[in-house]
């Protein structure tokens, strides 16, 4: 049977200044191996980094974007990385993606990538030092609709979860929020129309060893892209 291949899009290591890289955090791409499919890299075909908020813009000369559609088209599905800045190819391949409904999966910064791609914006919260917990498994509860699809991979109205950001979406215009925190920020974002678009704040790499909700995000993305 052919395995599913999933794409995790590259982030720049900000950090590497005179080497610059990119990285694929080891435990995202376990979550994919884990639960059967194969993970590969989506890299951006040039070398300087253009960190975009929520105005972004094609940016790529004709080969590059070429370049990068190619390796989209090599996957499944797509999943967008937490981490610091977003790149401007990040939100092209998110476009291109929800364009073509092809299942896409952002966590924490890569649901910021998927709501600003779709014409979204983003706001810092007023509490940051209740949000970004690094450190402990959970921080909160989120409260879920229980007519959203991520309710149906779930399968509960309250869950929790764990907390590393410091921002939250704003205006999402393609995408409906269909969990919340207790402070009202929107935990998960979702399009209605597509076979899996969502994008969650919180970190289900992190906990999907012991934690069946987490798991069921990664095996009900991967099922969507056997479809």
């Amino acid at each position: 049977m052919k395995k599913i291949i999933i794409g995790i899009v590259s982030k720049h290591n900000n950090k590497a200044s005179i080497r610059p890289n990119m990285y694929i955090r080891d435990e995202v791409k376990q979550a994919i191996f884990d639960n059967g499919a194969i993970a590969i890299g989506i890299l951006l075909p040039k070398n300087e980094k253009s960190k975009a908020g929520d105005k972004w813009s094609n940016n790529l000369s004709e080969d590059e974007y070429n370049s990068l559609i190619a390796q989209i088209k090599l996957c499944d599905g797509i999943i967008f990385q937490g981490g610091g800045a977003c790149d401007n190819y990040e939100m092209i391949i998110a476009k291109y993606c929800y364009d073509h409904d092809i299942p896409t999966l952002g966590i924490c910064c890569g649901q910021n990538v998927i709501v600003r791609a779709l014409g979204g914006t983003t706001l810092r919260i007023s509490n940051p030092d209740k949000h970004n917990k690094i450190n402990e498994n959970y921080v909160h509860n989120i409260f879920i609709n229980p007519s959203s699809k991520f309710y149906n991979i779930v399968k509960q109205k309250e869950i929790k979860v764990n907390s590393r950001h410091t921002k939250t979406v704003g205006n999402t215009p393609l995408l409906e929020k269909v969990a919340f925190c207790e402070d009202g920020y929107a935990d998960v974002v979702e399009s209605k129309i597509k076979r899996f678009y969502i994008g969650v704040r919180f970190h289900p790499e992190s906990l999907y060893k012991f934690d069946e909700n987490m798991n069921n995000i990664f095996k009900s993305f991967i099922d969507s892209c056997k479809n």
